[in-house]
């Protein structure tokens, strides 16, 4: 969607102009050997790495008759459609062959299919549908460290990009949801020190590793973060092996259905459990939370308070994270007033 009328426009019409103008994963790195479907905020997009190197995201339609691109084959500059074969460009999405024709001077110069901003970080492909209004994410806590990345399978999961971040970031569920993962954890939580910076949410908080799978490196110092609209993370550091890290990226299939990109990262020269062992872990604490956060009601954070809640002081973090991301709205809603009245 784009918002028409500024002035009708809800809060859900702002989350989702939003999040159209920041960035999302939509691929791993390591599966572009063949071109791989996605689809973000109702968007059909083709992601792919040409054989000089070059990844792109484009639209999935050939604008000939409809074919799917990620059925095609990728030449060393451009994509081939499985249909008739016509060739477009990675750089820009141009035209640049149709076999058919015995002069390719004739290919109608409209012949083009859109492509998007492509980066890759963190083993994901990253693209934005419209003029970012924000940086892709580069944490501050990461500056300078010499992290080793894995990117974990996807997980699909029937909820919308909010109630995924605060689900990562809640720290209340731990002794009801992850009694496997974390073992037997306090109910009672502590005062929480979270400041917030404009779209960028943090946290410290000791973890006491306990009797649960977590178990094995012992206890450390866990730094969370967040930031609107789509990016989690913890940062462990324990004093005598290094650091390592988890990180989840939902990408909205839809406003109300997310693909959850996520991974870990060990520091180099990290001297605890190992980048597939962490990888492993992690995703015990994930698919722990699958089931439970699939039922939530409504899909979506409401914000437009179509949905009673109750908060508590556990609740702090998530609560700074919706400001963030009101934050964010907020920077979405100037954007569509300037646009309005150009």
């Amino acid at each position: 969607m784009t918002i028409t009328d500024i002035r009708t426009a809800t809060k859900r019409d702002l989350a989702e102009e939003a999040m159209r103008h920041s960035w999302f994963p939509v691929a791993r790195s390591v599966d572009l050997d063949t071109p791989q479907r996605a689809t973000l905020l109702g968007v059909d997009l083709v992601v792919y790495r040409d054989k000089s190197g070059r990844v792109a995201v484009s639209d999935r339609r050939c604008p000939h008759r409809g074919a799917d691109l990620s059925q095609g084959e990728v030449h060393e500059r451009s994509i081939g459609c499985p249909y008739h074969g016509w060739e477009f460009a990675s750089e820009n999405g141009a035209c640049v062959r149709v076999p058919s024709l015995a002069d390719q001077s004739k290919i109608p110069p409209k012949a083009a299919i859109r492509n998007y901003p492509a980066v890759e970080r963190f083993g994901q492909v990253w693209t934005v549908l419209e003029d970012p209004i924000r940086e892709l994410y580069d944490p501050e806590e990461w500056q300078g460290v010499d992290l080793e990345w894995a990117a974990a399978d996807p997980i699909d999961s029937p909820v919308g990009v909010a109630v995924s971040i605060e689900n990562f970031r809640d720290v209340a569920h731990f002794p009801f949801v992850h009694k496997v993962s974390m073992g037997p954890t306090p109910e009672v939580v502590e005062p929480l020190q979270v400041q917030r910076d404009g779209l960028e949410v943090w946290m410290d908080r000791p973890l006491n590793a306990g009797t649960g799978e977590w178990a094995g490196d012992g206890n450390c110092m866990m730094r969370y973060h967040c930031g609107a609209p789509g990016f989690a993370s913890i940062t462990y550091h324990y004093e005598d092996l290094g650091r390592r890290v988890v990180a989840g990226f939902p990408s909205p299939i839809s406003y109300e259905h997310v693909t959850i990109f996520w991974g870990v990262a060990n520091e180099v020269g990290f001297k605890g459990a190992s980048l597939e062992e962490n990888l492993r872990l992690e995703e015990i604490v994930y698919l722990e939370d699958v089931p439970i956060v699939e039922n939530v009601v409504p899909r979506e954070v409401p914000w437009d308070a179509d949905y009673q809640e109750f908060s508590v002081p556990a609740d702090m973090f998530t609560l700074n994270y919706r400001r963030s991301f009101m934050e964010l709205m907020n920077l979405a809603k100037g954007q569509a007033d300037v646009a309005a009245s150009a």
